[in-house]
């Protein structure tokens, strides 16, 4: 199997030409699981992202940046794309991962996404990529326990330090929210002191930031 990362890691370029065909036709074909692979509760779909620094003033310009790794709904599949894949510290500044239950996509307005939000831990330098394995492991074997309150997970590698996020439907729902972050402590063995940072996607909107003006806990 090829690297599917080789023709994305120095692409980004904007264009959108790849991206048309993708919205048209893959991303509505139905996940294929082979016979025998250990099926996952939910199927998944893999993006990656490189922006340039300073904000984006339209929507679809981040839009078009967002390309397509792959699809999976099994360990085997999974295993398949991410053991080609390069890991997010060896990404360049203003990349991202995005993993998401297919259909949804990693964008704010998505209609799975809208009133929800999602909680941010920073990490420092050298961190991202243990961090993002386990995290994944735990978001595919379920072991947030939220149903399908989880939307997906991002990893975004910035020049300073790198930064994990997990993304749910459900914003105003505290007590499902407060496990997730429990969660995310837990499965990546943060210490109690761990700060972590929540912020709707509807904040997000008003300021256009995934990463300012956040609540912060710190238990």
């Amino acid at each position: 199997m090829s690297n599917k990362f080789d023709a994305l890691k120095n692409d980004d370029s904007g264009d959108e030409s790849g991206n048309k065909d993708l919205h048209n036709a893959e991303l509505q074909t139905p996940v294929i699981i082979p016979h025998g692979d250990h099926k996952l509760q939910y199927n998944y779909w893999l993006w990656y992202s490189c922006r340039p620094p300073g904000k984006q003033t339209v929507v679809q310009s981040y839009d078009q940046h967002l390309k397509l790794i792959g699809r999976f709904g099994s360990v085997e599949q999974f295993w398949a794309i991410y053991s080609h894949l390069v890991r997010p510290s060896e990404l360049q500044s203003h990349s991202d991962f995005h993993l998401f239950k297919v259909g949804i996509k990693p964008m704010w307005e998505d209609e799975a996404n809208k009133k929800g939000g999602k909680w941010i831990v920073r990490l420092r330098k050298g961190l991202a990529s243990r961090c993002w394995e386990n995290l994944v492991l735990a978001m595919l074997g379920e072991q947030f326990m939220v149903g399908q309150e989880i939307c997906g997970a991002v990893v975004s590698i910035r020049f300073q330090e790198d930064i994990i996020s997990v993304w749910n439907k459900t914003a105003s729902d505290q007590a499902t929210t407060a496990r997730i972050r429990d969660t995310l402590r837990r499965v990546l063995n943060f210490p109690p002191s761990t700060i972590l940072e929540y912020k709707t996607h509807v904040d997000s909107l008003k300021d256009n930031s995934s990463f300012r003006n956040t609540d912060v806990f710190t238990r």
